[in-house]
């Protein structure tokens, strides 16, 4: 699962697939499968990336 997860960096965009309320987030850190993102909508989150895969978004 953490196949695209592991390519993340800081300043990249994602969605995560469970949450889409949460709206845009942008990477923050990527530290040994903690990622933490900061969302339009929910603010500061850390994730597990061994649990969630989140969605890249090109922009």
């Amino acid at each position: 699962m953490d196949n695209l997860n592991s390519i993340l960096e800081p300043g990249m965009f994602v969605r995560h697939p469970q949450q889409p309320a949460w709206g845009l987030g942008q990477i923050q850190s990527n530290i040994n499968g903690k990622i933490t993102v900061n969302f339009e909508e929910q603010g500061k989150v850390v994730i597990d990336g061994t649990r969630v895969e989140l969605q890249w978004v090109p922009l």
